[in-house]
């Protein structure tokens, strides 16, 4: 049953892209869709997490992840990896119908391959891309706790 579970989680992304389908806030069935992956109750998300920004540019943020990995615009998230594995993917309902840099609305997964030194316990860093400017359409969302949910596992460099 895990084994399923996790193909299906390591699936759903792609889905979610290639179909151009999302799991919007109000959306019962992707509502379902998530619980089932995470094995919790419908609208019950695996964690509450402050939330700040962080782009290319500022002080300390280099090209890199921590996994080695170029950072993803929209998609790259630092966390503290004794709460959460690197290269967990990740849905963040309230992120989903963001603007993303190509024109097209935010899917609301994430990608945890990325931790910072003032990361730590219930804390996410979420990049927005190359700029201050490029955090602006996040800008309601920085400092507000969003609802996190594990959704499966990635191999290698996240998607781009």
């Amino acid at each position: 049953m895990r084994r399923r579970l996790a193909a299906l989680a390591a699936a759903i992304p792609l889905i979610a892209i290639a179909s151009n389908a999302h799991a919007a806030p109000s959306d019962p069935i992707g509502d379902l869709i998530v619980s089932a992956l995470t094995g919790s109750a419908p609208g019950s998300p695996g964690y509450k997490l402050k939330a700040t920004l962080y782009h290319a540019g500022a002080k300390g943020v280099g090209a890199l992840d921590s996994l080695g990995c170029k950072v993803v615009a929209m998609r790259t998230a630092a966390i503290d990896k004794n709460l959460i594995p690197r290269r967990t993917v990740l849905f963040i309902k309230e992120t989903v119908g963001l603007p993303m840099p190509d024109g097209s609305k935010h899917d609301g997964y994430w990608y945890a391959s990325d931790v910072g030194g003032a990361i730590k316990g219930e804390r996410i860093d979420l990049y927005t891309g190359n700029g201050k400017g490029s955090m602006k359409p996040m800008m309601p969302l920085n400092l507000s706790r969003l609802t996190v949910t594990k959704v499966g596992q990635f191999k290698g460099c996240p998607p781009k």
